[in-house]
């Protein structure tokens, strides 16, 4: 979300814009969408949602005398690890040259990876410092 996004309100409230409601409607889209193992098998969120509210309704028509409200964990995957931060942090200007990257990038990033907020890598940022992992590993046993 972006300041763009909002808007103040004459009561100084915020709200949503269209763009910024769009985002939050893809999010939660997405969130719906993803898969987890629930009852042996991968299911989407989406469908566990309306297997709760299913049994949820047979529980209150008396249908069934039980209401399971176990869930499945959530695990969101974050691309701004400690160990991504580190390989970051640890990469030289040289070798990031070498990968075909300016000094620019990489300068953003470890700024990036010296603070505490959250970031993101594009995929083919996060392929090249992997392979700037294999890169340091093939010179240290060459070495």
């Amino acid at each position: 979300m972006e300041t763009k996004d909002f808007i103040r309100t004459e009561n100084y409230n915020l709200g949503l814009k269209p763009t910024g409601a769009r985002k939050v409607v893809n999010e939660y889209s997405n969130m719906l969408n993803k898969k987890v193992s629930f009852q042996g098998k991968e299911s989407t969120w989406s469908y566990i949602i309306f297997l709760k509210v299913r049994g949820l309704a047979q529980y209150l028509i008396s249908k069934k005398e039980k209401l399971d409200f176990v869930k499945p964990e959530y695990e969101i995957e974050r691309i701004d690890s400690y160990d991504i931060r580190q390989k970051i942090l640890n990469i030289s200007y040289v070798d990031w040259k070498k990968l075909g990257f300016s000094k620019g990038t990489l300068h953003y990033m470890k700024q990036n990876a010296k603070s505490d907020k959250p970031f993101t890598l594009n995929a083919n940022v996060l392929e090249r410092v992997n392979k700037w992992e294999a890169l340091v590993s093939s010179q240290s046993k060459n070495v």
